[in-house]
């Protein structure tokens, strides 16, 4: 099942808006004969592309899948028809599907006869699928948020410059994360500041994200600005009141989409924001904004993950990595558990991810896949 769930990140960042899968097949003798992973949306799931390697030999043997294999009919047919099929007399698989459209794939398996255990290794299988399942259950994308910063939390100094902070392997690392999202979202501030281009380079065959610039009074995306350059698509997100002839250079060049202000300080709604991305399979979503925007996420409740790049560095003054979340006294404070710490380069990247339980269930439905 870990190699399973090894199989599946190899689809990230290519199959939204369906869930990254891995499969491996085992013959009767528990020998590995098969392997495969979703790669793209439209494209066979992990379990054809582990049957099809297996061949016969599959017959009789074992299917171990990173998700509860589907029991649907979209653009392909159900994995649990083609494991019952194959004549696999064992599935195990390690999250079961939370998708009410296309779950029941473990149901049909053992009306087949097949023996079916579910819950191993859930917790990499769910770590690994994160985008996906936060997009079912919560109906909204994932939100990472990617910080650099010295080790005194500040991500740029008292003059405003911030390049570059942090290593060029840690630069290239972001390169990774870019990759792996459906979209990348900056704010006003940076847009001005940094001219960001936001697109992926150096990842050999990755598909492009969304660029995404939240620009609430059409000031900050000029003609000319390098998310205008056609090397990926972009979205460039105003208010709704602002007046139409502010976006009319940006026409040519990205989709503007007018959003309500927030209700309570500066910025657009991110519920709104988030919900427009949602409609657009977006699932996956690269937070790369400064300390006011990623302050408004976290107010929002809409951050569920941190990547933190911090450089060997101490600056004294400059901003800090996060501005207006709402937070006013420790108990307060939003807890996160670290769940990685690696070197990359000279700096220190920290992965977290919120203590807080996730909200309640909210099912949508399941893509003609």
């Amino acid at each position: 099942m870990r190699r399973a769930v090894t199989l599946a990140a190899r689809g990230l960042g290519a199959t939204s808006p369906n869930p990254v899968v891995g499969c491996v097949v085992l013959d009767a003798h528990g020998v590995p004969v098969g392997e495969g992973w979703h790669q793209r949306a439209g494209g066979p799931h992990a379990e054809v592309h582990a049957l099809a390697a297996a061949g016969g030999r599959a017959r009789g043997g074992t299917a171990l899948v990173t998700l509860e294999p589907c029991a649907h009919t979209g653009r392909t047919g159900p994995c649990a028809r083609a494991l019952a099929d194959a004549g696999i007399a064992r599935v195990v698989y390690a999250v079961a599907d939370p998708n009410p459209v296309a779950r029941g794939g473990a149901a049909l398996l053992a009306e087949a006869g097949i023996d079916v255990r579910g819950g191993l290794l859930a917790d990499e299988a769910e770590a690994v699928n994160a985008a996906w399942l936060t997009a079912v259950r919560l109906g909204r994308p994932h939100v990472r948020w990617k910080y650099a910063a010295t080790l005194d939390g500040r991500v740029a100094a008292a003059d405003g410059t911030s390049r570059w902070i942090t290593s060029p392997e840690a630069r290239a690392d972001v390169h990774r994360l870019r990759a792996e999202a459906d979209a990348v979202l900056v704010g006003s501030g940076t847009a001005r500041a940094d001219d960001p281009h936001l697109a992926v380079r150096g990842v050999p065959g990755a598909r492009q994200p969304l660029r995404v610039v939240t620009d609430t009074e059409a000031r900050a995306v000029p003609p000319g600005a390098r998310v205008l350059d056609g090397a990926a698509p972009t979205l460039v997100a105003v208010a709704d009141d602002v007046p139409s002839d502010r976006t009319d250079h940006l026409a040519a060049h990205a989709e503007v989409v007018r959003l309500p202000r927030a209700a309570h300080g500066p910025g657009l709604d991110v519920t709104a924001l988030l919900a427009a991305l949602h409609e657009r399979d977006v699932r996956a979503v690269l937070l790369e904004g400064g300390p006011t925007l990623a302050g408004a996420f976290a107010a929002a409740g809409a951050v569920d993950a941190v990547t933190a790049y911090l450089a060997p560095a101490l600056l004294g003054a400059g901003p800090t990595v996060l501005n207006g979340a709402g937070i006013t006294t420790i108990t307060e404070a939003l807890r996160l558990r670290v769940t990685d710490v690696a070197r990359v380069g000279p700096d220190l990247r920290v992965s977290a991810a919120p203590l807080a339980a996730a909200a309640p269930t909210r099912h949508e439905p399941a893509k003609e896949n």
